[in-house]
């Protein structure tokens, strides 16, 4: 006890020095744990984007290309779906839901997907969380559009405003659609996921703007709901969802061996996990780069406990004189580098709970990573402890030193 209050006093008197390095190791912990927890919660955001939907079709590609264009919107499919096959394919048996998939338009840099109304019904998310509408209702007309969160807020939108679509997807756009407005009639709730960046209209829609006979929407506002679908040559993709898994893995195989058209059907959890593992190095990379970032701090502990124990061999001398032995110099040394270390933890936490509370809705809304601000799981717990040992063994090298101090040594002068 007293030799904690001892190192609390030196610790004090040099705060100078104590605090630079406190927060040296404060901020490589709070690195430490920020990339951790944006790694765990981004594996989470992503493998939460699509979620109770069995199959993915989509022209022959790649698994990957198909789950990136189909619900990522990131790339494009070289070939689409004919509508033949999508009706022949819907009517198999155990078939219990499909949602066609149409890409290829844009509005103002984001995604416009044709679809159905059953988008709004089947399509789930995170853990089977369907989508909800934080204003108005799904669309009922074929020119009624139904905006993602993130393209309501970011381009200014509210109900009954009207919008141009335009041909080809992100800032490059061939064509407008000047003569087919669309009425924003549904604002979706925020999902963390693709659907907040998309533009959702009918199907017939795709359809009737890229038609060389098209009419005005105004035309259809008597359309009934069946009417939305329509008749079109392609899609790009289409979900599908079974009576029971049973069906998954028979129907896949089947649709891969297709011989009317080359499709590829593939499990949307199955491929998840594979882009993820692509991705480990990138995991693996960050985290050297913050375990060097915490070696680095260690070492300027180290560094400035080596500095000042020159400093203080006079002090220590001094403590020798009143009877504090080898042991009681060795015990306070590294009582004040585990004091440090604790301290600059501790603090590390706290700025990573304040980081963290600040970044959560930029990252929610610019890269749809959902940032779960909870207590320290057991892994991050255990990086604090290993920060904390090896806070402890850099403590002992000053520590040995101060212990081979001898009495002679600290009071004699030196010319």
């Amino acid at each position: 006890m007293i030799l904690l209050k001892l190192a609390i006093s030196s610790l004090y008197n040099r705060r100078a020095s104590a605090f630079l390095t406190l927060f040296t190791i404060a901020v490589s912990v709070m690195l430490l744990l920020s990339i951790e927890r944006v790694r765990v919660d981004a594996k989470s955001s992503f493998s939460n984007t699509i979620s109770g939907t069995d199959l993915i079709v989509g022209a022959r590609t790649g698994d990957i290309q198909l789950l990136l264009s189909s619900v990522f919107r990131i790339g494009h499919a070289n070939n689409g779906v004919s509508w033949q096959s999508y009706q022949y394919i819907k009517q198999q048996r155990g078939v219990n839901w499909t949602i066609p998939l149409s890409l290829g338009d844009s509005h103002k840099g984001q995604a416009v997907l044709g679809t159905s109304a059953d988008y709004f019904q089947h399509y789930k998310f995170a853990k089977k969380q369907q989508l909800r509408f934080s204003q108005g209702r799904a669309f009922a007309h074929l020119n009624e559009v139904v905006l993602g969160a993130q393209v309501a807020a970011k381009l200014g939108y509210s109900l009954g405003d009207s919008i141009i679509i335009s041909h080809g997807m992100g800032n490059t756009s061939f064509h407008h659609h000047n003569d087919n407005p669309f009425t924003v009639v549904g604002i979706l709730d925020a999902t963390g996921t693709p659907v907040d960046k998309t533009l959702h209209i009918p199907l017939a829609a795709i359809e009737q703007i890229h038609s060389t006979n098209h009419h005005t929407g105004h035309e259809h506002e008597h359309e009934k709901p069946t009417d939305l679908i329509g008749n079109p040559k392609q899609i790009t993709a289409f979900l599908i969802g079974f009576d029971s898994p049973l069906y998954t893995l028979q129907v896949r195989r089947n649709i891969n061996q297709f011989k009317n058209e080359a499709l590829l059907a593939i499990m949307p959890g199955v491929t998840l996990r594979e882009l993820w593992e692509m991705l480990t190095i990138v995991e693996k990379i960050l985290l050297l780069f913050s375990m060097v970032v915490v070696l680095v701090s260690l070492l300027g502990m180290l560094t400035t406990l080596l500095a000042s124990l020159n400093q203080r061999r006079r002090e220590l001398a001094i403590l020798r004189s009143v009877g504090a032995r080898p042991w009681h110099l060795f015990a306070l040394i590294s009582i004040e580098s585990l004091l440090i270390t604790f301290l600059g933890c501790l603090v590390g936490c706290g700025l990573f709970y304040l980081l963290m509370a600040l970044a959560a809705g930029y990252l929610q809304s610019h890269a749809g990573i959902t940032i779960i601000i909870a207590m320290l799981s057991s892994y991050e717990l255990m990086l604090i402890g290993a920060i904390m040992a090896a806070g402890f063994i850099v403590g002992l090298i000053p520590a040995t030193r101060a212990y081979f101090y001898s009495l002679s040594d600290g009071m004699s002068i030196k010319i």
